[in-house]
């Protein structure tokens, strides 16, 4: 992150002065406002359009999984919804605050931790973080050792002697201490190691049990399959769609391996309903299926199934069955 971001940044923690934001539930808005939301919102980069007309509506209380390939526009989406850069064209409002309009009361009900983190080199991290907690009234100073314990965080080392996972937990740290009614988390998870995975996961479980909201953007894929409750899908600029985790996941092909005592049927098993594909390697037939297996089961049966093995569909095969082998949708 360049020294301008930096300054940035810090614009965005010093919004946050007002103690009251130690107490998310005692200021969040009426349950009916979106924790995010967007229309028509388009950013332009000279000729190049980063993003086109999205409208997005994030309910409260959820973890809103982001999705898409480099250069869709995560990044750029994430930093027009915190008022790091200004929209070229659209709305985006905050809790019910227009954050063109009304930035510092939309900026205090966020906690943000940007894809690229940095700090002060110098300071160590305990010193660091005060200083934040300073900039935001002295809220989130108490939660600081307790975050960092569950970090493993060393506090008394300087950020720029600190290895990438741990200068991630700083970012981590600095992002939940003051809890904010709305976390929005660029790729938080990069460079820590599976238990500060694990860590990071329960924090941000906790967070949407207390009533707040997580917008987190991550390649990550079982990351966000792990906590998300809601999940959009960006490309190219433009939002494809939002759905619930668990709604794409009953929609997705699911793959099947039905194991013959003899040559498989394939012709029956290509005519049940829901079969996209059969393919055959010695007495196995593999099959993707969408939908129930009922109907494939019945048609399979009569030919003496000595084996089923099925394989759920995961984050990863959804991503790839959204945007195709050869990048088309």
């Amino acid at each position: 992150m360049s020294r301008l971001q930096t300054k940035l940044v810090e614009h965005l923690h010093d919004a946050q002065r007002e103690p009251a934001v130690a107490d998310p539930r005692g200021i969040l808005p009426a349950a009916d406002l979106a924790a995010i939301r967007t229309e028509g919102l388009t950013k332009e980069f000279g000729k190049r359009v980063a993003l086109d007309h999205v409208d997005l509506r994030v309910p409260q209380g959820v973890v809103f999984g982001y999705l898409g390939p480099n250069g869709a526009g995560k990044s750029t989406t994430i930093r027009s919804v915190v008022g790091l850069i200004r929209a070229t064209s659209g709305l985006v409002e905050v809790l019910g605050h227009d954050v063109a309009r009304d930035r510092d009361a939309a900026q205090r009900l966020i906690g943000y931790l940007p894809g690229d983190f940095v700090a002060y080199p110098d300071l160590t991290a305990a010193e660091y973080l005060h200083h934040l907690t300073c900039l935001r009234g002295g809220a989130g100073a108490s939660a600081i050792p307790v975050l960092a314990e569950r970090l493993d965080l060393p506090l008394d080392r300087r950020f720029g002697s600190l290895s990438h996972g741990n200068r991630q937990k700083v970012g981590i740290v600095q992002a939940f201490m003051h809890e904010p009614p709305l976390l929005v988390l660029d790729e938080p998870s990069t460079g820590l190691d599976p238990l500060g995975q694990r860590e990071f996961l329960a924090m941000v479980r906790e967070a949407r049990d207390q009533g707040r909201t997580v917008f987190l953007s991550s390649h990550v894929l079982s990351e966000v399959e792990a906590v998300a409750d809601v999940v959009g899908v960006l490309r190219g600029g433009r939002l494809m769609f939002t759905d619930s985790l668990s709604n794409l996941q009953r929609q997705a092909l699911r793959r099947i391996d039905l194991v013959f005592g003899n040559a498989p049927p394939v012709e029956a098993l290509r005519r049940a309903r829901g079969v996209h594909e059969v393919v055959v390697t010695a007495s196995t037939a593999h099959v993707r299926v969408e939908g129930s297996t009922a109907e494939l089961l019945r048609a399979a049966a009569p030919y003496g199934v000595e084996n089923v093995r099925t394989h759920e569909a995961d984050l990863g095969d959804l991503f790839l069955g959204w945007y195709g082998e050869g990048g088309e949708s």
